[in-house]
């Protein structure tokens, strides 16, 4: 086999993308950043309004873009959304599960109603997506890239609230283990980028319940989108194929230890 020198492309020309939780923060910009980089771009959210927005700007900028409004908590809604996708753009060949809610209480004052609405958001939601792209790609015999959005609070835990958070988000770095080893066969690389601190709508309300949290970070910052671009497009181009099962952190240190 020959390689190119240096091996290393990020041109998603041909590639069909879903991303979940697109209408805000970091789903907004990974949405963006595909389509740059050549990419058909489904857009799933809850709030169509800031879909359609979105899909205008990609449009804009010449890429192509279908809003299509999800509740990544409804399984029937996640089949559907598949099959539709594939319909207006083509078999979903890359999936970034994005979607995801904080709890930000501590474990004994959780209502089961929040508990089932963290657990059906960060991890029974992309599960389940994750299985229906991964049987399309397997009937089509074509190759496929998953990236789970992780969260560094899947290595460190404080103990001040948010411990479900914490745990589903470890549980997305476990599930990105296994069904990589399980799909490895069909060629379809299962990756997880976990994180640090971003700005965001999350990190928002964060920042407004504790005031300056960068003060206990090795360096005192927090981290612009734009900053996770370089790792999403490693992980869903070409370059990345020896690349599955792993979670990369981008989180600039901001870590237990």
């Amino acid at each position: 086999m020959s390689f190119p020198l240096p091996n290393f492309s990020i041109d998603l020309k041909g590639q069909t993308a879903l991303v979940t939780g697109a209408s805000a923060g970091l789903g907004r910009r990974f949405a963006k950043t595909l389509a740059k980089a050549g990419a058909k771009v489904a857009i799933t959210a809850r709030r169509l309004e800031k879909l359609e927005e979105l899909a205008a700007e990609i449009k804009a900028e010449g890429g192509e873009a279908l809003p299509v409004q999800l509740d990544v908590t409804d399984a029937d809604q996640l089949i559907g959304v598949v099959g539709q996708v594939e319909q207006r753009l083509g078999t979903v060949t890359i999936l970034v599960n994005n979607a995801g809610i904080p709890d930000a209480q501590r474990a004994t004052k959780m209502s089961v109603d929040l508990i089932d609405r963290v657990l059906d958001t960060n991890l029974r939601g992309p599960y389940i997506l994750s299985c229906e792209v991964a049987r399309r790609l397997m009937a089509a015999k074509l190759p496929g890239r998953m990236v789970n959005i992780a969260s560094s609070a899947a290595y460190n835990y404080s103990g001040n609230g948010a411990a479900l958070y914490s745990i589903s988000k470890a549980a997305i770095v476990r599930m990105t283990e296994a069904l990589a080893v399980e799909w490895a066969q069909f060629n379809i690389n299962v990756n997880a980028i976990a994180p640090g601190a971003f700005m965001s709508e999350m990190m928002d309300g964060m920042l407004q319940r504790k005031g300056d949290i960068t003060k206990a970070f090795p360096r005192p910052r927090i981290g612009d989108p734009a900053q996770l671009d370089s790792t999403l497009l490693f992980l869903v181009s070409p370059s990345s194929d020896f690349v599955s099962g792993t979670c990369v952190r981008v989180d600039d240190v901001q870590r237990g230890r």
